[in-house]
């Protein structure tokens, strides 16, 4: 619970924190993200001692497309939610992690075929609620939410 507590916490703050970057283009922003994500994961690898895992992945052409297909999706969202804070877009950026649990219930709800309680149903009429409010009170639609929310649900 407090690891959770803990790191929605800091992605609270997240928002600060690229505001202060502002004078950085999203892009080298995102690319740096993007290779010290990938340094940090070969220090696992190798900290792990997985190389077998790796190997077998990189041998797949199917896999390395998924992967790589995954990996731009994440590039996306990572470029319009930095770019879209520092342009002043916050708004738009928190209707997207609000919409994404919206939209995980539905899939869970029509793909999986998961019932849900009456209470279940309430918090999910108050959240759409909410999102139907911010919408409605910036006048136009979210567009930066529901590309930052697409880009993270592709493969």
């Amino acid at each position: 619970m407090w690891y959770a507590i803990i790191a929605y916490g800091f992605w609270g703050f997240f928002p600060l924190y690229w505001k202060w970057l502002d004078k950085v283009p999203a892009l080298q922003t995102v690319s740096h993200r993007l290779v010290w994500s990938c340094v940090a994961l070969m220090l696992f690898v190798v900290a792990s001692g997985k190389w077998s895992g790796l190997r077998s992945a990189a041998r797949s052409p199917r896999t390395l497309l998924v992967y790589a297909a995954a990996a731009f999706a994440v590039a996306i969202n990572w470029f319009v939610y930095i770019w879209a804070v520092n342009a002043g877009f916050v708004i738009q950026t928190a209707l997207g992690y609000f919409i994404n649990p919206l939209v995980s219930v539905l899939l869970g709800v029509v793909v999986l075929h998961e019932r849900l309680r009456r209470g279940q149903w309430a918090a999910i009429a108050v959240a759409a609620a909410g999102v139907s409010y911010l919408t409605f009170a910036s006048g136009a639609l979210p567009w930066i939410a529901l590309v930052a929310e697409r880009a993270s649900r592709a493969p």
